[in-house]
């Protein structure tokens, strides 16, 4: 990396950050080489420098640094000395100086960290029930942090003493949320709820079997038409990224991925270095509950991919094949991520009104090109990592024009 013995001088800014100089170095050079332009160090530098300045004229060191320190921080009116001309510091100038405190409390040298900003949650054994939902289930943490956003916004009605809970409320509770919101959100709140039971029922905290009071929610998940684009919009998407930038060398390898192997958004984000077996052609992919295959790797799949590694990837110590470009350079952020690429993609390639926007548009539409090419839905759900054969069974819809030869006709007045 370059530029990694550059310093901040703060006492040519007029700045004499006693309590934080110290640290301010080290903290530097990891801004520096997670990829932070110089403009982005510096401003960061001067937030800090500022900061500690502050703290000596208040008369106060890192080790009084708490919530209220910092609320003080970012309220006075600000008379310090250096080269700043406005009055009030904005939000994006405290934030700098949070993520350098939240440095330093992850060092051990101030009691306040990310956590403190944190409000007490009204949902007890929150904190157990991600543990024992990830020790039993093998759930991904960010489907885990689905469950609990969901449970904060459902529980809190219900009090926070657990053995109160009773059939009664739980049914009401969740039939109101069912009126408020579609099917298919309905039917995720009533899962997380139901897990949540499960768990308190095992560990004694409520009722035994509350978990059967929570009504099922209908969701036909294939009645509807699979959603898929035609192969020329396929490729049209692919073509659209930018094969000199490195954010569209990227793009190309995730879009070329999904649409050939049929991956997940998780499947992309989770992928690492040592699953890419070169020599033999192939890419382990780690699915939903944790079970592992092998997949051939395409040849412009492949292609692709390595392009993105030599030529686009930062050089940094982590070991997630896809990355973030800009700093900080880190791996690609759930939820939405990937699917912001496809999104994007679609809309550079002016498919202005597709079925869906997300990554599973293009495994959608992997499983109805791989089906019209002659594959059987044994060999779909092989590659798409199906539990059930009846999941496959969707895409056996996606020819209308033959299902509307062997249609049957409807004899008109035969009551039902």
């Amino acid at each position: 990396m370059k530029n990694l013995t550059w310093r901040f001088d703060a006492q040519a800014r007029g700045l004499n950050p006693t309590s934080t100089e110290p640290y301010l170095d080290n903290f530097v050079a990891e801004l520096v080489a997670s990829g932070y332009a110089r403009l982005s160090i510096d401003n960061y530098a001067m937030s800090i420098a500022h900061f500690g300045d502050w703290l000596r004229r208040s008369g106060m060191s890192i080790d009084d640094i708490d919530e209220r320190v910092i609320a003080r921080f970012a309220v006075h009116r600000c008379r310090c000395f250096g080269i700043r001309t406005k009055k009030r510091l904005s939000a994006r100038y405290l934030k700098r100086v949070r993520r350098f405190i939240c440095r330093l409390g992850a060092l051990g040298l101030v009691k306040w960290t990310a956590t403190a900003q944190r409000q007490e949650s009204p949902i007890p054994y929150l904190i157990e029930f991600r543990h024992w939902i990830h020790r039993h289930r093998g759930l991904a943490s960010h489907t885990i942090d689905r469950y609990e956003y969901q449970l904060n916004q459902l529980l809190p009605i219900l009090g926070p003493d657990t053995r109160r809970y009773d059939a009664a409320q739980i049914r009401q509770m969740i039939c109101t949320e069912a009126r408020r919101h579609c099917a298919s959100t309905a039917k995720s709140l009533a899962n997380s709820l139901r897990s949540y039971l499960r768990f308190l029922a095992s560990q004694g905290h409520c009722a035994p079997a509350l978990d059967h009071a929570v009504p099922t929610v209908p969701l036909w998940r294939l009645s509807a038409l699979p959603r898929y684009l035609r192969p020329e919009e396929v490729e049209r998407v692919i073509e659209s990224c930018d094969s000199c930038s490195p954010v569209g060398i990227r793009d190309r390898a995730v879009l070329l991925l999904l649409s050939r192997l049929g991956l997940r958004a998780g499947d992309i984000r989770t992928l690492r270095l040592d699953d890419i077996n070169w020599h033999e052609g192939t890419l382990r992919v780690s699915g939903k509950g944790r079970r592992q295959i092998r997949l051939p790797l395409p040849q412009d799949a492949g292609d692709a991919l390595l392009t993105y590694l030599r030529r686009a990837r930062p050089r940094v110590d982590l070991d997630q094949v896809f990355l973030c470009i800009n700093a900080p350079v880190r791996s690609l952020q759930p939820p939405a991520s990937v699917s912001n690429i496809v999104g994007l993609a679609l809309r550079r390639a002016g498919i202005t009104n597709p079925p869906s926007k997300g990554a599973n548009l293009l495994r959608h539409s992997a499983a109805t090109s791989m089906l019209r090419a002659g594959a059987t839905l044994d060999a779909i759900g092989s590659v798409l990592r199906h539990r059930s054969a009846d999941t496959t069974a969707h895409y056996a819809k996606v020819d209308v024009g033959m299902l509307q030869l062997v249609v049957q006709q409807w004899l008109e007045g035969v009551s039902c």
